[in-house]
């Protein structure tokens, strides 16, 4: 295939952390080192670098929601930034988030005449619940959300229950399963790094580790996690169950866990940027605890598997697609007390937990690398198609509010194009006048120094004269008194 040029948009990307920060990164590198190019478009961070990357990455102004939120929230419609864009010469547009990339994915795509893509990550349903109260609100905001997503010329779900989960939201168009993969390589970490990482916390040789590895949230199903250690400890069965991440619920979780008496056993660590580090807390575990109906793909499922971790999961959850019970994992209701149940058997059978995680790495993990070239294989057709004209005109209220916005922005691109001209010019004209001014004033310095000179000449001329005439004038008087003698 010729060499394509990618357009990456997402909300989220380092310094923020999360599964689709991850898998942009990924397709940022992974397009750029083996494809093609690759740009990533995301919010501004005032702590962020981008240097590392060997992709260009363009931010655009963002407002500081994070303590709302836990993001910052982009104002994409920025003329500055659509015509960096424009002069990069995208063949496709591929928008992560379906909300406000997608609105700007689909502005570009007014501009530039290139196919959208939409991938949907994350269950957007249940964000809009948390962040809505009203159910007409959630109705209509969910509504604007399908309509935004129905107007990319494809749409890309990381699973088969991320598109059910869009049907759920209103979604009547086609999605093509296009699942994520994992930038661990298969197999285990040195023994060394695993105890450099681990060096410090409490886990005694033979005792149970149970891990989960991603955002502090609730939804994510951590109170089953720790109603359910809460009745393992009561059964008998002792643990260390170590959390690695951080999130908006971190401080409510960390108190429950106290609440429950499960301080020494319950540990805490912050979110890990180092891959390695996390994959030393994978090899370390013996479990993987994720009862999360949350995650359309769990990627950290995928991770935990590379290290031939097994996981615990929801039976019928989009992170338990593929996984077989028993074989490539272990499936539970979505309850504490079926947790608990698992665990107090797999605890007298860790040998087991092994075998299904040496399974797992053989059949569920899937590479980065294998991921994206899928996607790079779909990115010709999403090209061919669209100059086909194959896919769906797009003609909907939403539509008519983008190109509304594209044409406004070209006014204000345009706008301010002609101030920065004109205060070019005006910068120009003062500086002429700038150096008129110093010029004169030079002139008017040499002016001064050259009278002073001349003041000081003639004030000397004029002392030698008065010397003279004195000293005629005292010889005269000398001579008048020598007469008078």
């Amino acid at each position: 295939m010729d060499k394509l040029n990618i357009c990456l948009i997402n909300d989220s990307f380092p310094p923020v952390i999360d599964g689709v920060a991850n898998a942009v990164v990924n397709y940022g590198e992974l397009i750029t080192r083996q494809h093609g190019f690759a740009a990533v478009v995301t919010p501004y961070y005032p702590d962020a670098d981008d240097s590392a990357y060997p992709f260009p990455v363009l931010r655009y102004p963002s407002l500081d929601l994070t303590k709302a939120v836990g993001y910052r929230a982009g104002m994409p419609f920025s003329p500055e930034l659509m015509r960096q864009l424009e002069g990069m010469d995208f063949d496709v547009i591929h928008s992560h988030c379906p909300i406000t990339s997608t609105m700007l994915a689909r502005a570009l795509r007014d501009r530039i005449n290139a196919p959208v893509v939409m991938t949907y990550h994350t269950k957007f349903d249940i964000d809009i619940a948390n962040a809505v109260r009203s159910e007409l609100l959630r109705e209509e905001a969910a509504r604007l959300l399908v309509q935004n997503i129905a107007a990319c010329d494809e749409v890309w779900t990381v699973s088969r229950g991320a598109g059910e989960n869009l049907r759920k939201l209103g979604y009547e168009g086609e999605y093509r399963v296009m699942p994520n993969g994992v930038d661990f390589p298969q197999g285990r970490v040195p023994q060394e790094l695993i105890d450099r990482v681990t060096e410090g916390f409490d886990l005694p040789a033979g005792l149970p580790v149970f891990l989960f590895v991603g955002r502090m949230m609730w939804y994510k199903g951590i109170r089953i996690i720790l109603d359910a250690l809460r009745s393992l400890l009561d059964a008998g069965q002792d643990f260390r169950m170590v959390f690695v991440g951080a999130g908006g619920d971190r401080e409510e979780i960390v108190s429950y866990a106290a609440s429950l008496g499960l301080e020494g056993r319950a540990l805490f660590v912050e979110a890990i940027r180092d891959r390695e580090r996390i994959r030393a807390w994978y090899c370390r575990a013996d479990l993987f605890l994720f009862p999360s109906t949350f995650d359309t793909n769990g990627l950290v499922v995928r991770e935990a598997a590379a290290c031939g971790l097994a996981s615990v999961l929801v039976a019928g959850s989009c992170a338990a697609e593929d996984v077989a019970d028993g074989e490539t994992g272990f499936l539970i209701e979505e309850n504490a007390e079926s947790l608990a149940a698992q665990l107090r058997v797999l605890c007298r059978n860790l040998p087991e937990c092994r075998r299904v995680g040496e399974n797992a790495q053989r059949e569920i993990y899937i590479s980065w690398e294998e991921a994206v070239a899928r996607a790079w294989e779909r990115y010709g057709v999403v090209k061919e198609n669209f100059r086909l004209g194959l896919y769906p005109e797009h003609d909907k209220l939403t539509d008519s509010l983008v190109h509304s916005l594209a044409r406004t922005m070209d006014v204000l691109g345009r706008n301010r194009e002609r101030r920065r001209q004109v205060v070019f010019e005006l910068e120009a004209e003062l500086d002429e006048v700038k150096e008129e001014l110093d010029d004169s004033r030079r002139r008017a310095r040499e002016r001064r120094r050259q009278i002073l000179d001349e003041l000081e000449s003639g004030a000397d001329e004029l002392k030698e004269e008065l010397t003279d005439e004195r000293r005629r004038i005292l010889e005269r008087l000398e001579d008048a008194v020598d007469r008078f003698l």
